[in-house]
């Protein structure tokens, strides 16, 4: 075998013999993106992930009660900001990795139509929102009802999810025929979007930047770090840029 190969088969064992653990709380929208760059990750470090998926604000209110989060990917810039006010995450480590998008989702095909006008029909009985005081993605769902003048005819019929994976849920199943989702749940790559969507403009709603942040769990974990530097890198990026979010 050539030294120089030897060489590197050293690194790369002395590397992954030195491979942690993270401990990820990932906001439900940024789940199916987070899983292949987790995979990129763990095959580029050796690092080990343990991810959790959920409402940001669920992910705020553990991790201010001593969840042992390592490294929150935040629905929203507002909650890193909290944290770090709060002592419970590590100064200059917060950072936008996604501008997230919102859509309008029907799973029937052609029922939601170019300008969202669907919103406002007789015809739909319920709307499937992700909560709002919870959920950034929920939040960002009320302003385009708001700015739509539709917050007392859609009152009696929004149905609320915990999360943006139980709202696209509900709209799956049929228990509500629309629903606000992320644009990155009905646009995967590699897989075409079923039903009908509406993707909603950005001058509806406020912009939904979506932070990262290094908790105070994770100060003194080399892995934590790595983590926060890859999503940074080109190929988080590419993953990024591929399910649809702005950057």
């Amino acid at each position: 075998m050539r030294r120089p190969l030897l060489f590197a088969l050293a690194f790369a064992f002395a590397a992954f013999a030195r491979a942690g653990e993270v401990q990820v709380a990932v906001a439900a929208n940024f789940a199916a993106p987070f899983t292949k760059i987790g995979e990129q990750f763990t095959a580029a470090t050796g690092h080990v992930l343990k991810v959790s998926s959920g409402a940001t604000g669920k992910f705020y209110s553990q991790i201010v009660n001593g969840a042992p989060f390592e490294v929150l990917l935040s629905a929203d810039d507002e909650t890193p900001r909290k944290l770090l006010a709060g002592g419970h995450g590590i100064a200059g480590t917060a950072f936008t990795y996604a501008l997230g998008r919102l859509a309008l989702w029907s799973a029937q095909p052609g029922l939601v139509d170019a300008q969202g006008a669907v919103l406002g029909s007789d015809k739909v009985k319920h709307v499937a929102i992700a909560n709002p005081k919870v959920a950034p993605y929920g939040a960002a769902a009320m302003e385009v009802i708001r700015a739509r003048g539709l917050a007392d005819a859609l009152a009696p019929k929004l149905v609320t999810g915990e999360s943006i994976a139980q709202t696209f849920q509900f709209v799956a199943t049929g228990n509500a025929e629309l629903g606000f989702v992320a644009l990155s749940q009905v646009a995967a790559p590699g897989r075409p979007a079923s039903g009908s969507y509406w993707l909603v403009p950005p001058n509806l709603y406020g912009e939904i930047r979506q932070d990262a942040v290094l908790l105070k769990a994770g100060e003194r974990n080399p892995a934590a770090r790595a983590l926060l530097e890859f999503l940074r890198s080109e190929p988080a990026k590419a993953v990024i840029r591929e399910f649809g979010y702005g950057l």
